[in-house]
């Protein structure tokens, strides 16, 4: 565990997030407290469970702790889930109220709609609370308008990572709490990367690799991925597809129903199930096409901005973050999220179109570095907490 002290006459943050992966969400979160952390901000994270983003924070000197957070997931809409979080939540105020008080705390930055706790302690303490949301959520509608409640009452800031996420939710939300901050990462890992999956699997220079990389989950397209690749090897049999990512805990029935899927329908000797992996960015070098197969609304999905630095032309769903960081026909193509073969369809050419594959990429890489820059969002991160706490 890191350290425990503060250095004195700087303001003290402290930053709550449920899980500790390296996905989307735990990725900003390691990104905004390096950023508050580079800037002269006492920083101290607490999340619930360990996991790798802990090593990553303690890397770069940030306190982190771990503690009973009463993280709202979809397992707990239930009556007797709902009574475990409530008793969860009870503990968690204690001791993050506790917490408050020792370090003198400024300001409460929660992550994540599913992290409630923050909003609480800090209405309770007085303090500032800004709320970071990287979510679309659409059922069930009562937790939706529980959390547009709970925004409007206990946020003084509401952080959004796209404009969809902000119509989404200024529906019911005050739109003046609202302000849209793109992510923005450090790319360098991305750029000059050397692909490893050739050698490591095998697969010749003539074959087209085609990718995704996501969590596995209800929505993030897994199987629609799949659809699309049944098919797509009928016709283009030089075809490789590459699934990257562990299961949400709770989902792991649906691992093992895409090693099924796979099975099923005779994709063996075309398709790699690599499960989770944290060289991404050798990864997506090896990557001929990226596709992004959400089949709901990814709010602003980093691993698309990852792919873009990594000058892959992404294939995405047309709903979500992905319209407005894929140019249709420029960095990447839209395709629709409920039919493989119309998906298909429209991007197919590039498979045997090693050139425009490389202008696409190329459009992407620029347009990431342009439009997604990690300076714009320290500049937008640093001006907002600066501002909260005036």
């Amino acid at each position: 565990m890191s350290k425990t002290h503060f250095n004195k006459g700087l303001k003290n943050i402290l930053m709550l997030h449920g899980g500790a992966d390296l996905y989307g969400g735990s990725k900003i979160l390691l990104q905004t407290a390096k950023i508050l952390f580079k800037n002269g901000f006492n920083v101290i994270v607490v999340v619930d469970s360990e996991g790798p983003l802990i090593n990553e924070l303690e890397k770069e000197g940030i306190i982190v702790l771990i503690a009973e957070l009463g993280i709202l997931r979809r397992r707990y809409f239930n009556p007797r889930g709902l009574i475990n979080r409530v008793k969860a939540l009870f503990q968690s105020r204690k001791f993050l109220t506790d917490l408050i008080l020792k370090h003198q705390i400024d300001l409460v930055y929660s992550n994540t709609t599913s992290v409630l706790i923050g909003c609480y302690v800090a209405k309770k303490r007085e303090l500032p609370h800004i709320w970071h949301i990287h979510e679309i959520i659409k059922n069930p509608r009562f937790f939706t308008k529980f959390i547009s409640w709970h925004l409007n009452k206990f946020a003084d800031k509401i952080i959004v990572v796209s404009e969809e996420v902000r119509k989404h939710w200024n529906q019911q939300v005050d739109n003046s709490k609202i302000i849209t901050i793109y992510n923005g990462l450090d790319y360098s890992n991305y750029l000059n990367s050397t692909s490893v999956l050739r050698k490591e699997l095998g697969i010749s220079k003539e074959k087209v690799i085609i990718g995704m990389i996501g969590r596995v989950n209800l929505w993030k397209g897994q199987k629609y991925f799949l659809e699309m690749a049944a098919k797509i090897v009928q016709k283009y049999p030089q075809s490789v597809f590459i699934l990257v990512g562990d299961a949400y805990p709770g989902y792991e029935y649906l691992y093992e129903e895409i090693n099924l899927f796979i099975r099923n329908n005779q994709l063996e000797a075309s398709t790699y199930n690599l499960g989770y992996r944290t060289d991404v960015p050798f990864l997506l070098a090896s990557f001929d096409l990226f596709i992004l197969p959400s089949i709901e609304p990814d709010p602003l999905p980093t691993v698309v901005l990852e792919a873009m630095a990594s000058s892959k032309p992404v294939i995405a769903t047309a709903h979500g973050g992905a319209l407005e960081m894929v140019l249709n026909n420029t960095t990447g193509i839209h395709i629709p999220w409920d039919d493989a073969s119309e998906a298909i369809s429209r991007f197919e050419w590039l498979i045997e179109d090693k050139i425009q594959r490389q202008v696409m990429g190329e459009n992407a890489k620029t347009r990431v570095l342009s439009s997604f820059s990690q300076e714009e969002y320290e500049k937008n991160i640093i001006n907002l907490i600066s501002s909260s706490l005036r």
